[in-house]
């Protein structure tokens, strides 16, 4: 699906928070370049910081972290927004979508999708897989309830592995201190599990560390890149 004319071609973003992404989707379009509009959708949009605190996760629920409107973080347990995601897929492929992204490294069900569905988990996995086999791979998430899963998740692909958490939502002195204890580690390449990390995260990290710092946003615009 190459680019004709001078026509945009529309991508749906869905965040499991609120939208719009306005710390993620400009780093997209930078990657991208000209000719890309993005619908964006959030499963938090149009609720209240009382009703999002009733979405938060209890002991055994799979911890998800994402932004609000506000740029403030909240933790939600992801059965409880799996039913709002699907109505904001739905949502942009009607208004035009062409192919849909989620904004998040967790890991999902299926969903119901006319269009093709790009799932940053998964196309991250498999990139970060090709490169650590053999190698010593650092993680980096944001929510220390998040390691322990994390750890299984990342565990097959790499000869050892460590998971620090830092949140990207609270500044960059969390993840400088995750990433210097990645790099006292010996740390051969470093991925920040989040869509959160930025770009400038992202730089600081390598600068400490001085290993290839593998960032998701940047893998997923890439992706779209090959697809639109």
């Amino acid at each position: 699906m190459g680019k004709m004319g001078n026509a945009r071609r529309r991508i749906g973003a869905i965040t499991i928070g609120q939208s719009p992404r306005v710390d993620v989707i400009p780093e997209l379009q930078a990657v991208l370049g000209e000719g890309y509009e993005f619908i964006e959708g959030g499963a938090l949009d149009g609720l209240t910081r009382e009703q999002v605190a009733e979405l938060a996760p209890k002991t055994g629920d799979y911890v998800l972290v994402t932004r609000m409107a506000d740029g403030s973080s909240v933790q939600i347990a992801e059965h409880h927004i799996l039913p709002r995601m699907q109505d904001q897929i739905d949502r942009v492929i009607a208004e035009g979508a062409e192919v849909v992204a989620l904004l998040c490294t967790g890991e999902f069900p299926p969903f119901r999708c006319g269009r093709l569905l790009v799932k940053p988990q998964p196309v991250l996995y498999h990139f970060v897989a090709a490169l650590a086999e053999g190698k010593r791979l650092g993680v980096v998430i944001p929510a220390p309830e998040q390691v322990e899963h994390a750890i299984v998740r990342w565990k097959p692909v790499a000869a050892e592995v460590r998971v620090e958490a830092g949140s990207p939502y609270a500044g960059i002195s969390e993840l400088e201190r995750a990433v210097e204890s990645l790099k006292r580690w010996e740390a051969d390449m470093i991925v920040l599990d989040c869509m959160g990390f930025t770009t400038v995260m992202k730089a600081r990290a390598a600068e400490i560390a001085g290993v290839p710092v593998i960032l998701p946003r940047t893998v997923l615009a890439r992706t779209l890149a090959e697809l639109v």
